[in-house]
């Protein structure tokens, strides 16, 4: 019995991540006819050639289910998209002098560069770990019982497990570190951009090595704005500033001015 292939599927189907199925040919397919499903895979190198993307899909694997096809694709990136995220992250978004996140420790540990570093290289630990748990945790737990709901909590508990990993390691092997970044760094538990990059990983769809790369951009934007504060702060400490405006004032100000130059890389990216 012979099978004809439509050059559009009329069958309902279910495309992850949101990409549009191309035109299906007789010729770029391969048909495989077994007792339970049709599995097709196709050539779609050409396609996304036309339609001028910067990645190609690998394969497309479809399983009949029911009345209905689902449709897996898996996507193969250059590196220099991942180097793309990176500088968006850094530079055009940069979550504290773009997204204005994370400005608790920004003031406040901002005094001077070394601590900075502390804090920066801090938060780039946590922030990895828990974008690649919290990440796994939402796609094999959450997603699949759907407790989606249950988000935030478990995403605010990951966190706090690793900040306190973070403060017996510090507490162990920089004892001055840690009495210098002080309340600061049980605060990375309640740092909104932890928590908020964790959550924008999954609404932007990412896959897992675009959520790490984009969390290590972030936290190196972090530590980035952290470190040029800290050291504008130590000269301004060296200079005479009006008694009025000494303290957080001049920082809300030299905060502001850098913002507004992180404004010169927009649409960098």
């Amino acid at each position: 019995m012979g099978t004809q292939i439509s050059d559009e599927p009329k069958i309902p189907c279910k495309i992850t991540r949101g990409f549009p199925l191309p035109k299906l040919r007789k010729n770029k397919s391969l048909l495989h006819m077994s007792k339970n499903n049709i599995n097709f895979a196709f050539c779609l190198r050409p396609w996304c050639r036309q339609k001028g993307n910067d990645f190609f899909f690998s394969l497309l694997y479809a399983l009949g289910l029911g009345n209905g096809i689902k449709i897996i694709v898996i996507k193969k990136h250059s590196i220099m998209e991942y180097i793309l995220i990176i500088i968006g992250a850094i530079f055009v978004n940069n979550v504290v002098l773009a997204q204005f996140l994370a400005i608790c420790p920004f003031l406040g540990v901002s005094k001077d560069v070394k601590s900075s570093l502390g804090m920066g290289g801090a938060v780039l630990f946590v922030m990895l770990i828990a974008t690649m748990v919290t990440y796994l945790i939402q796609t094999y737990i959450l997603d699949p019982f759907g407790l989606g709901y249950l988000q935030t909590i478990c995403f605010i508990l990951v966190i706090a497990g690793l900040v306190q990993m973070v403060v017996i390691i510090l507490k162990k092997i920089a004892p001055a570190l840690y009495q210098t970044l002080g309340i600061f760094l049980p605060l990375i538990t309640t740092n909104c951009a932890v928590l908020g990059v964790a959550i924008m990983v999954i609404q932007k769809e990412m896959t897992l090595l675009e959520s790490i790369t984009y969390a290590c951009g972030i936290a190196i934007g972090f530590t980035l704005a952290l470190v040029i504060f800290a050291g504008i702060r130590e000269q301004l400490a060296l200079t005479k500033v009006p008694k009025a405006m000494q303290g957080i004032p001049v920082a809300l100000v030299t905060a502001g001015i850098l913002a507004m130059a992180f404004m010169g890389f927009s649409g960098l990216v």
